[in-house]
């Protein structure tokens, strides 16, 4: 056994054993990382030097501008006019309250780019809303977290930040636009399997549609809705960077919240970016950390070996793009999202590229990957922070999931051949 396939063994095993024995994920990078390090009889200032250099990016600077917006927005009082709205679009379909769960959620989504603020905001008014008329209480907590995974694609997403500045320079402007079909198809998916439970189960109706409610809510959300425009209108028409996009997104969030809609008072404020600030301390230490890790992968060339390994398996560019999506399906089951990202990206996308992906369309299918992986045990985080929302057992909740993420692995193959899914919007104006 060689120096360097030692080292790379130290470097995966421990961290494996780490995850295995529920180490603190950032712990269990760091820690293998340093113990690879030691091996190979490198100084620990690269320990710092890494941590610094993976957060000292102006890029990265959108990411804890994007949480905080979404924070402010979540607890301003928007969930229940986006609610509102979604019901005047869908209510009237048979399982209604399903179809709005799964609407609000992309508006949501749209706002607060996270799957767990997604389920703990709308979750916590819909789910009790849903079983007082007449749904199963675990349906309706699957329907919350499965939908939820909508606003991982809806851009302004932080994930997509933190993808393009793993994958080396994609355009966060073309990543944004390539959510938004994918985002909708995964509704649509979604919304149907909702149908056929409901037909089955004889869930109720809402009221018929009124186009007069339609525009009233219409109206009232707009402020909350503009908030999107003014980013993705800004990042692909070139007005200003990701970064600044974030900042004046959490600037007129601040001004809708607590002016217009007066969801927020001042000390509303400081307790909601107490929140932001816990979020923002797990997210970044984990992207410094990854930042050590990643360079232990890069040093010992895992992601040349890697795509050696699976180009040695078959050169089949179907096997090995349904095996890519595999591979992140399983680590979803024991990492969380930003890790997987940071880690995978580096490894993978040579390989997906070799085989005609694009780095945008990879993108989108990483994010809809670690998306089931939040819904999946272990480590599946939404998926807990829905059975607790819901107050129904963890066991009951993924069991009626099931036929959710047949409708979620549809959408993820479809996303992964048909390419025109992800790029058509990218092509069409970002060229």
């Amino acid at each position: 056994m060689t120096a360097n396939t030692t080292a790379i063994a130290i470097l995966l095993i421990s961290f494996l054993v780490m995850i295995f024995l529920r180490f603190q994920i950032a712990y269990a990078v760091a820690l293998s990382s340093i113990f690879c390090l030691l091996y190979q009889g490198l100084p620990l200032t690269t320990v710092c030097q890494q941590m610094v250099k993976g957060i000292s990016s102006f890029s990265l600077m959108a990411v804890p501008f994007f949480i905080t917006m979404g924070c402010i927005m979540g607890s301003g009082g928007i969930s229940e006019k986006l609610i509102a709205l979604a019901d005047a679009c869908v209510g009237w379909m048979t399982g209604g309250m399903a179809m709005v769960n799964i609407v609000a959620s992309y508006f949501f989504g749209g706002i607060s780019g996270s799957a767990a603020a997604d389920t703990a905001s709308l979750g916590s008014i819909l789910i009790p809303m849903m079983v007082e008329q007449g749904y199963d209480d675990d349906f309706s907590t699957a329907v919350t977290i499965t939908s939820s995974c909508e606003g991982l694609l809806v851009p302004p997403s932080h994930n997509m930040v933190i993808y393009a500045m793993s994958a080396g320079g994609v355009s966060v402007g073309s990543l944004f636009l390539a959510g938004y079909i994918p985002g909708a198809l995964l509704a649509v998916s979604l919304m149907a399997g909702s149908y056929i439970i409901s037909k089955k189960r004889h869930y109720p109706k809402g009221e018929r549609f009124s186009f007069k409610k339609f525009l009233k809510q219409l109206g009232t959300s707009f402020w909350a809705l503009a908030a999107v425009i003014i980013v993705v209108v800004g990042v692909v028409g070139g007005m200003f960077t990701a970064t600044e996009s974030a900042a004046i997104a959490v600037i007129y969030s601040l001004i809708v919240s607590v002016f217009i809609y007066k969801g927020l008072d001042l000390k509303g404020v400081w307790k909601t970016l107490e929140q932001c600030v816990d979020t923002l301390s797990i997210v970044l230490i984990l992207i410094a950390t990854s930042s050590i890790f990643g360079y232990c992968l890069t040093t010992l060339h895992v992601p040349d070996l890697a795509a050696r390994a699976i180009i040695g398996l078959t050169r089949n560019p179907v096997l090995i793009a349904l095996l890519l999506n595999l591979i992140l399906l399983v680590l979803g089951c024991i990492m969380d999202m930003a890790p997987i990202i940071l880690i995978a990206t580096p490894i993978l996308l040579p390989i997906a590229t070799s085989i005609g992906i694009n780095p945008i369309q990879f993108g989108i299918m990483i994010v809809l990957n670690c998306g089931i992986g939040l819904l999946t045990p272990p480590v599946g985080a939404v998926l807990f922070i829905g059975s607790a929302v819901g107050k129904v057992k963890m066991e009951r909740v993924v069991k009626a999931t099931l036929p959710f993420y047949l409708c979620m692995i549809v959408v993820l193959l479809l996303l992964t051949f048909i390419p025109e899914i992800s790029m058509f919007l990218p092509n069409l104006l970002m060229k």
